[in-house]
């Protein structure tokens, strides 16, 4: 495996960070998860925007001109033999504080570390997407958005970690987050939607929760489908009555919920307008693929 670290690729036994990195020792850094359709990234531009965002937010200077971003993910990719007609791609881009003496000051790390990992998308199991997967509701509560914006995609996880724990224990698929005001908020990895009416609701961005990129793309897609969308507050009542529920993210694109602890979501099966939704996605991916000269 070939590794992008800081200004050169390396092989992965030689891809190390030191103990006094601030990623390390603060967890003071962001990241991107982003894959590849093929040799297609997908949604390539957006993702970069939102890491040049995220590093912003935390003063952060990325020392990679925007320019360049393109070739190293594409390199990368190549050099893994991944991204390809027969093998889709999954990349990680962290960057970190870089190097530093012991403390909070972020001027201790005169230079940022930054490293690109590209490895084989490993798709979920196709009995989730047919079947539908359960939830737990997690005791964890989601960070206080004052405390930590949700529009920092940062890589300190805790939070979610903590969150992920419950699933594990409960052996569901994922847990989901509630706020300080009980409000539905994300999973630990993805947004969530819920059907009700023949409308698509899914938690506000003030509810705590993050922007999704793929969140965005379902939203538009509902609505070319004809399918009145709402963000908004929502209260685990709210899913009892729905009669479809689903999570997006990068990696699983539209996977449905079929069961919350207890309770199952309308007749316990996925619902056709989240297979509908499936369907339009998947017709759909190309449009979001960046353009291979």
């Amino acid at each position: 495996m070939w590794v992008f670290l800081n200004d050169r690729f390396v092989r992965k036994e030689e891809a190390v960070v030191s103990v006094f990195d601030h990623g390390f020792l603060y967890g003071d850094g962001v990241y991107e998860t982003i894959r590849s359709y093929g040799p297609g990234i997908f949604m390539r531009d957006q993702h970069l925007a939102r890491l040049q965002r995220s590093a912003e937010a935390i003063g952060l200077a990325i020392p990679i001109p925007c320019s360049q971003w393109p070739d190293l993910l594409h390199e990368c990719m190549n050099r893994n033999e991944v991204g390809n007609d027969r093998v889709d791609a999954y990349l990680r881009v962290t960057i970190s504080r870089g190097e530093g003496e012991i403390g909070l000051d972020p001027g201790l790390c005169p230079r940022p570390t930054v490293v690109i990992m590209a490895k084989e998308l490993q798709s979920f199991p196709p009995a989730f997407s047919r079947d539908g997967v359960s939830l737990t509701v997690a005791k964890t509560r989601r960070n206080l958005p004052e405390a930590l914006s949700p529009q920092i995609k940062a890589t300190n996880f805790l939070n979610n970690i903590l969150a992920k724990r419950e699933s594990i224990a409960a052996g569901t698929f994922d847990s989901l987050l509630l706020n300080w005001r009980d409000d539905v908020t994300e999973c630990t990895i993805s947004n969530l939607f819920f059907i009700s009416g023949r409308t698509l609701h899914t938690p506000a961005l003030d509810c705590g929760i993050l922007d999704g990129i793929t969140r965005t793309i379902v939203m538009s897609l509902a609505q070319e489908e004809g399918l009145p969308v709402h963000e908004g507050r929502y209260q685990i009542a709210d899913l009892r009555q729905a009669e479809e529920c689903f999570l997006t993210n990068t990696t699983m694109e539209i996977m449905p919920v079929t069961k919350i602890d207890a309770f199952s979501i309308g007749n316990g099966l996925p619902g056709p307008l989240t297979r509908r939704l499936q369907a339009r996605f998947a017709a759909s991916r190309t449009r979001f693929l960046e353009p291979i000269s």
